[in-house]
């Protein structure tokens, strides 16, 4: 039993029940409410909405293309050729385009991060990330240069439908769930928008549209 599993278990035998399952419970009885519908391609609104939030957005039919892509991305740029990645993207075979990524969470000096997705929702752009210890947070989020590579077939209509699909596959939530539209951003100063003003300066999309 975890810490938070005991705490909980504590606090539900004082109050006579479990708060777990009085939680998760409460949230499958509540009524969900009106979801807008979205037609045509997923993959195609999800690019485009994310292009609108300023996310360089590219598409790769296999996995093996995908260090070319990142490695044009990082060159056109100007931008270092070394940085961290997700364990999970080890063996995509980064050296072959002359890409040094350590696998390991982030640190404060890393300018590249690469990362993995475990849903990309169509209607706003956005990317969910799941934190954990194959899927370090701090990547996505300390780099200035963050690059995803996103499945297709994980894409997803709605905010709604990537928590179910949380919900089925893990059961469990992880630590934190973080989601990304886009640069980091700010408008703090005389509304004047800022990128990276919290987290990464450039975000990088790459859809895999087959395994």
């Amino acid at each position: 039993m975890s810490a938070r599993e005991h705490i909980l278990a504590r606090i539900g035998k004082a109050r006579g029940s479990s708060i777990a399952a009085d939680v998760d419970g409460e949230i499958r009885r509540h009524q969900r409410g009106p979801i807008p519908p979205l037609a045509g391609d997923l993959v195609k609104r999800f690019g485009e909405r994310a292009a609108n939030l300023a996310s360089d957005v590219a598409h790769a039919q296999t996995i093996n293309e995908v260090p070319g892509l990142v490695a044009r991305y990082l060159s056109e740029r100007q931008l270092p050729r070394q940085g961290v990645c997700w364990p999970a993207l080890a063996p995509y075979g980064w050296q072959s385009a002359g890409i040094g990524l350590e696998t390991r969470a982030a640190r404060g000096d890393d300018l590249v991060g690469v990362t993995g997705a475990f849903a990309g929702i169509a209607e706003t752009g956005t990317l969910m990330l799941l934190s954990g210890p194959e899927t370090p947070a701090t990547v996505s989020l300390l780099p200035e240069t963050h690059v995803a590579v996103i499945e297709a077939e994980r894409i997803v209509a709605s905010m709604e439908q990537a928590w179910d699909r949380l919900r089925v596959e893990r059961g469990a939530l992880p630590r934190a769930v973080n989601f990304v539209s886009g640069p980091s951003r700010t408008g703090d100063i005389e509304q004047t928008i800022v990128l990276g003003a919290h987290g990464p300066y450039r975000v990088h999309l790459i859809l895999l549209m087959a395994e």
